[in-house]
């Protein structure tokens, strides 16, 4: 018989052995319960991928709407680039890549210009995943070839998703990596990606579809000079329409359709590639480039010079009509450009001194004075679009906003988005605005000396170096440059060369310059690279190194959105945010594309409102060619 101890202690054995019964049961049931939740959940296969809404282009569509699926083939594209290149790499730090060297590579995916974050099939004639959208799968067109006639295979893919991880820009791959844990090669044609759990899914389909394929072989056979973060000139294999046909370094590049090319009966790609050869003539600068056009040497001109487009078109071939002039529509967001300031500078930790130096800079002036009053001044990072901040903030996004609590500034809920200044037209320098900044600039510390010089209580010069590579900046840039100075600001503006200008722009090594971020009516995880606190000490697409506890949130918020009205409101959030941290003076905008062109090209009657397409919509009409030549105005 057993003692009184030994049976409780059996009686607690036997209660511990019924919980621990009792909790594999549960446990087991919910397992099963979950297994069975994810067996029934729905999987979607479709042709193509929209983060909202439904697909524009039905499975088996022809061609997409804005394309001449007749359009002739033939002829060449040549158009001109400024500066130098010395790589073909379009993916590393190092170097200046050369024009569309980065077109040769395909992805899974191909963006459709006419409806917003709409993608569909390139490489990959199919996908599928779950409603959760936790993992995707790429099924591969088995007719995909590369240039060098190897096929196309998941293996390639997932070699690629994972060389950008490895040797890619830093800020990419380290946004990947935790998006994206995992890729897969399931069989030959067909590639998985799995994505983290407890993450927004948003944009991950879209950004592993649209992902470049390189030829693992190709990197395999000489992995150590044939590496992403080197600069090279050798082109590498890509499965693109066109190809590398020649080179001279700084002056000119040639590339050519490759006759073997597979894609060509795939609908996404039905009326485009329709130049038999692509020509880049480079010029050291912008009036050699317009000389070199006026002489037919290259025969478009997409212009993005006010003072260009307003008087150096008065030559006889547009007189006659062997030039055409055009201003064609933009439906894009136009870029947030606009003189940056590196938020690193000691200079400008103080928000008063960024608003001091906005307030230097007279829009109206040199619009009128120095650009033919052709362009509009911008304010919003999403300028002109349902995405741009206006009056005071209300309903969802009012909410979005009090959610910040203390990090958000309390002004940017009282107030309405900040605006660019306005100020006289008359002259360059705006008395009553440099006024303001003057008292900015002597409230946040910076008096100024018997010299006339600007110095805070340390004796330290409140000096800002403006930096450039462009020619046709300098009458933009040095009037504001003697605002700055007028105030008793150190300013100089050097001008520097193409090489320098874009290592110390990837260094972040600058106080002020002439950059900007590119914007979309889809943002998503991008975002995180553009103003995003990780990245911010190094992303070069985050010139000022902007970011904040008011921003991340939000960006948060964008990539989670699931609805088109939560992601509206979350991104007139941001867009009030940005603007009142004052980082950057926001310049002007045009709304529309400047094109001049020898009179042989055609485009489509209904081009698409997100891209100009001149590279793949466009072609030439041999006839008119044919006159022009006969004419002599042009060999």
């Amino acid at each position: 018989m057993r003692s009184p101890r030994a049976r409780a202690c059996a009686r607690t054995l036997d209660t511990r052995s019924w919980a621990a019964v009792l909790f594999w049961a549960f446990f087991a049931m919910f397992a099963l319960l979950a297994t069975q939740s994810r067996a029934e959940e729905k999987i979607v296969k479709s042709h193509g991928f929209s983060e909202f809404g439904d697909l524009k282009y039905p499975e088996g569509f022809a061609h997409f709407d804005y394309v001449n699926p007749d359009a002739p083939r033939g002829g060449e594209l040549s158009y001109a680039a400024q500066g130098t290149f010395d790589s073909f790499n379009p993916f590393t730090r190092q170097g200046r890549a050369g024009a569309r060297s980065a077109d040769q590579y395909e992805s899974l995916l191909y963006p459709s210009y006419d409806e917003p974050a709409s993608y569909y099939g390139l490489l990959a004639e199919s996908l599928e995943y779950p409603e959760s959208q936790e993992w995707v799968i790429f099924s591969l067109r088995p007719e995909a070839r590369f240039s060098d006639g190897t096929p196309v295979t998941a293996e390639d893919v997932v070699f690629s998703h994972e060389i950008l991880l490895d040797q890619g820009l830093k800020s990419y791959a380290d946004a990947v990596r935790k998006r994206i844990p995992k890729a897969e090669v399931l069989d030959t044609h067909r590639v998985k990606f799995y994505f983290a759990p407890d993450i927004p899914r948003r944009a991950l389909i879209t950004q592993v579809g649209g992902t470049p394929v390189f030829s693992k072989k190709w990197f395999e056979a000489d992995p150590e000079n044939r590496r992403i973060d080197k600069p090279r000139m050798e082109p590498g294999v890509g499965s693109g329409p066109y190809v590398l046909h020649s080179y001279d370094i700084n002056r000119r590049i040639v590339y050519k359709r490759n006759p073997d090319y597979w894609g060509d009966h795939v609908n996404v790609n039905v009326g485009r590639h329709n130049f038999d050869t692509t020509r880049i003539e480079y010029f050291s600068d912008s009036i050699a480039a317009m000389e070199g056009f006026k002489a037919g040497t290259f025969t478009l001109r997409q212009e993005n010079n006010s003072k260009s487009w307003a008087t150096a078109y008065d030559f006889p071939a547009v007189a006659n009509g062997h030039v055409i002039k055009a201003e064609l529509p933009d439906g894009d967001v136009p870029p947030a450009s606009g003189f940056v300031m590196n938020l690193d500078r000691p200079q400008f930790q103080d928000i008063r001194v960024r608003q001091a130096v906005q307030l230097a800079f007279n829009f109206e002036w040199t619009n009128e004075s120095l650009q033919y009053g052709l362009f509009q001044q911008r304010h919003s990072f999403w300028q002109g679009t349902h995405l741009e901040a206006r009056g005071l903030p209300e309903g969802r996004e009012r909410e979005v906003l009090e959610s910040l609590g203390d990090a958000l500034d309390p002004a940017v809920l009282t107030e309405e988005p900040v605006m660019a200044h306005t100020s006289s037209p008359k002259r360059p320098n705006d008395r009553r605005n440099l006024r303001k900044a003057m008292k900015l600039l002597d409230e946040a510390g910076w008096a100024v000396g018997d010299d006339g010089v600007r110095r805070n209580a340390q004796g330290e010069v409140l000096r800002i170096e403006f930096l450039s590579d462009q020619p046709t900046l300098d009458r933009i840039i040095q009037p504001y440059v003697d605002n700055l100075r007028a105030m008793g600001i150190d300013a100089i503006y050097n001008r520097v060369d193409n090489a320098q200008f874009t290592l110390r722009r990837r260094d972040r090594d600058f106080d002020m310059m002439v950059a900007g971020y590119n914007m979309s009516l889809q943002p998503s995880t991008g975002l995180y690279q553009q103003f995003g606190s990780e990245a911010a000490s190094y992303s070069v697409f985050n010139p000022a190194g902007v970011h904040g506890p008011d921003i991340e949130p939000l960006i948060d918020n964008i990539v989670a959105a699931k609805e088109a009205e939560e992601l509206q409101a979350n991104v007139r959030a941001l867009d009030r945010v940005l603007r009142a941290k004052r980082f950057m003076v926001p310049t002007w905008y045009l709304g529309k594309y400047w094109v001049a062109y020898w009179n042989m090209y055609e485009y489509p009657e209904n081009l698409p409102p997100y891209a100009l397409g001149v590279e793949d919509l466009w072609w030439i009409n041999a006839e008119k060619e044919a006159a022009l030549k006969a004419s002599g105005a042009l060999r």
